[in-house]
């Protein structure tokens, strides 16, 4: 599809990933990666002991999952990109933990796609990551890309 053509999508869903399943073993690495070792990630007796019941996947983690649910979705592939770099994100939202075990998967909606200059194009998207079983999602967010054509 070409940045035009996804552009005229603008206001639609544009893809679901598939759903990916948050293990125990990923939140540990994910806790020795940032140094951030809460007792409420890492430590499954004491957490049985909180509101949650067990431990939970850090908020940073469920929103570093963004680039691997895209590549795992059904979203549009931009003909003859290069390279896609993250420009960053609006309205971060941590709306509900995701307990560990669960699986998450995201949502996408078209809010902007717009030509910066000549074969640069700057995509933002609405995204909900939705927790299987759950009635409130995990994250929302806009995050904007940046494809080089």
């Amino acid at each position: 599809m070409t940045p035009q053509e996804l552009a005229a999508k603008t206001g639609e869903n544009i893809g679901t990933s598939e759903w990916v399943e948050m293990t125990q073993d990923k939140v540990n690495m994910f806790a020795d990666a940032t140094g951030d070792h809460q007792f409420i990630h890492i430590d499954e007796e004491k957490a049985k002991m909180t509101p949650f019941g067990g431990t939970i996947v850090h908020g940073f983690m469920t929103l570093s999952m963004i680039p691997y649910l895209s590549a795992n979705s059904d979203m549009p592939k931009i003909d003859g990109v290069k390279m896609g770099v993250n420009y960053g994100g609006n309205k971060t939202r941590f709306i509900a933990p995701v307990r560990v075990g669960k699986r998450i998967r995201g949502h996408w909606k078209l809010v902007e796609m717009i030509e910066k200059r000549p074969g640069q194009w700057q995509q933002t998207a609405e995204i909900t990551i939705e927790i299987e079983g759950e009635d409130k999602p995990a994250l929302m967010c806009e995050w904007i890309t940046q494809f080089f054509v």
